[in-house]
This record gives structure tokens, C-alpha cells and sequence, in this order.
């Protein structure tokens, strides 16, 4: 199943892609939500090679998922692949520069089913993906909002 969306941001490029590798808030945004987050890599820098093991509970069971920065061109897209016992797939983030303070972005994600089980989740989904698409604009919405918060008030002070 695949979904896209675009979102249309007041930042300029170079910070836009800034706020998107700040993995650290990420990080932290993932653990306030519930979910255990532990680092995977030994880099030493941020980069492409990071990754992740993210454990949460959802829909009353607990899930584990392995991510992975899979590929990066700054001032152009962002890529991660994640795996989990059941489900694997690929999320990529591309930046465009509208103007010197405007940015679009375009999320794609793609999720794969590993078992039967899941791909009768994923075809139950199907059904749904009118809502489902409706639901991932709005975490865009929020993506794009929280980095023009983050740049509003960096040039502010």
C-alpha cells in the first residue's frame, strides 16, 4: 500500500531540511508518545546509516520495528526503510524550494506485508484508504506546522 501527500511550508529549504534530520527531537518525541527508542548504529555523526529499534504497544500488543536512514541528498529528499516482524517498507521525504522562504515537501510511504496476517490488514486498509489518506495529510499538516513553528521562532529570537 502506498500513500502520498504534500505539504507546502514557510521556511526556506536549507532549514526545512535542517529541522527533518534533528533526529534527537524526533527521538524524544517518539519516547513522550510511550515508545521505547534505542540506537542501533555506532556512527558517530548523523548520517545515512543511522537506525533504530523502536518498541510500542498498538492495539493492545507490543510491536517492534527496526529503522533505518536509508539515503539522503540535503536540500533534496530523505529516505528510511523499516522492518518488523510483519510488515516492511520504505518512507522518502521530498524538498523543494518554492521560493526563498517557501519549501514543498512530499511524503511517500510504502508498506509491504511479510505474513498472511498482514496482508489481510493491509488489504482491510484498502478498504479504508480514503480515511487513511485523510489521516496522513493531517500528520503532514502537523510535520509542516511544526517546523515553521520551530523556524518562526528561531528567526524571532
Amino acid at each position: 500500500m502506498k500513500l502520498t501527500t504534500r505539504q507546502d511550508i514557510e521556511a526556506p529549504l536549507d532549514v526545512v531540511y535542517a529541522r527533518l534530520t534533528d533526529f534527537d527531537h524526533f527521538e524524544r518525541m517518539a519516547m513522550r508518545r510511550g515508545a521505547e527508542v534505542e540506537r542501533t548504529d555506532r556512527l558517530k555523526t548523523p548520517g545515512v546509516g543511522m537506525a533504530w529499534r523502536l518498541k510500542f504497544i498498538f492495539r493492545a500488543k507490543p510491536r517492534t520495528v527496526l529503522v533505518r536512514f536509508a539515503d539522503a541528498e540535503p536540500g533534496s529528499h530523505l529516505a528510511w526503510a523499516f522492518d518488523s516482524p510483519s510488515l516492511e517498507g520504505t518512507a522518502k521525504i521530498e524538498l523543494v524550494s518554492l521560493s526563498a522562504r517557501r519549501t514543498r515537501m512530499t511524503i511517500a510511504a510504502e508498506v509491504r506485508p511479510k505474513t498472511l496476517a498482514a496482508r489481510l490488514v493491509l488489504q482491510s486498509l484498502r478498504l479504508a484508504k480514503g480515511r487513511l489518506q485523510r489521516k496522513f495529510d493531517v500528520s503532514a499538516g502537523k510535520l509542516a506546522s511544526m517546523v515553521e513553528e520551530q523556524f518562526r521562532a528561531s528567526a524571532q529570537g
